[in-house]
């Protein structure tokens, strides 16, 4: 089977594999769609941490928000699987651990991640091995762009939740891309009045042609009080700034990642009576979101910008917007197109 390889920092190639085996307790997938996110970038830079720290190396097989069908399974799985379109937990615990125990296997330290972390390989390939507990089925409303959202979806929605915003509350998300804008669509669902900060008013404009009017620069954000900030960017700077902005008594959630350090002073955390969240994990939403997607209370697929082969992959990590892509900041890849 045909899969993607990164082999060092910029440098792939798209290569003839083994079809996968399904070790007992293992589903293999047929992957219908796979998207491409920051993570991967950052893998495909040589700057996920994660490399530094010895929980991955090359030669990786990236992609770990995906969804496809079920074709095979191993033995100690229920046969009932296969046919079923499923999308499947990034996050493998080992299971044992006292984090798992207690229901956090997202942060187990000996935990595997989907293309990420652990030698587990992920889903840019016509076939994917994963663990059957790690399944969460699709249904019928729930199409391939959907599915392969419900990943970054899950992440987003455990942010909006950690704000706890609804009606007559006012949410200000840093950053408008992927997360900012999940962020934003869970939070606009649950009745809150939403803003978004960013940096170029390409993206402005694409958040404000999904409906969200109160788009905004450092430049001109009001000096409005908001309820709770959510962080979804890259910048070092924000996370500061998010504690600057927000509401005492209010609540700050941190999703975004940035290349360095960043710092905030727990002197105006604890005078402002703030509280603060970090997330890590779309783990403990996945199933909540599949439901709001199944019933139509969020459709982020104006997102996805373009879907391309395997072939494409390489120069989509790169920055290369693919030919005829839309204003979306997201980019699906499809395995099976040539």
């Amino acid at each position: 089977m045909r899969a993607f390889v990164l082999t060092a920092p910029r440098e792939y190639a798209v290569q003839e594999i083994p079809v996968p085996v399904a070790a007992p307790g293992e589903a293999i997938i047929d992957v219908e769609r796979v998207g491409v996110c920051g993570t991967d970038v950052e893998f495909f830079n040589g700057e996920m941490a994660y490399l530094q720290e010895g929980h991955a190396r090359f030669p990786i097989r990236l992609g770990h928000e995906w969804c496809g069908t079920v074709s095979r399974v191993g033995d100690g799985v229920d046969p009932t699987w296969i046919g079923r379109r499923v999308m499947g937990d990034t996050m493998l615990g080992d299971g044992v651990c006292r984090r798992c125990r207690r229901g956090h296997h997202h942060v187990c330290a000996q935990r595997q991640e989907v293309g990420v972390r652990g030698g587990r390989a992920g889903a840019l390939a016509d076939k994917l091995a994963v663990p059957a507990t790690s399944l969460h089925l699709l249904p019928d409303t729930v199409d391939p762009v959907l599915g392969a959202l419900v990943e970054p979806g899950g992440n987003s929605l455990r942010a909006a939740r950690a704000a706890r915003v609804g009606l007559g509350h006012r949410l200000l998300v840093l950053g408008p891309g992927t997360i900012g804008l999940l962020v934003a669509m869970f939070a606009r669902a649950a009745g809150a009045e939403v803003h978004l900060l960013g940096l170029s008013q390409e993206s402005l404009d694409f958040a404000h042609s999904l409906g969200f009017d109160h788009v905004w620069t450092e430049a001109d954000l009001p000096g409005l009080p908001f309820d709770a900030v959510v962080d979804a960017s890259n910048a070092a700077a924000l996370p500061a700034r998010a504690l600057d902005l927000v509401e005492p008594a209010g609540r700050v959630v941190y999703i975004g990642l940035a290349g360095a350090p960043s710092r905030i002073d727990t002197r105006a955390l604890a005078l402002k009576d703030v509280t603060a969240v970090g997330i890590l994990s779309a783990s403990p939403g996945l199933d909540e979101t599949i439901a709001a997607y199944a019933t139509g209370e969020v459709d982020p697929r104006p997102l996805v910008a373009a879907t391309i082969g395997l072939d494409q992959v390489g120069l989509a990590l790169a920055g290369e917007r693919p030919a005829g892509a839309g204003p979306g900041p997201k980019i699906h890849v499809d395995p099976r197109l040539t």
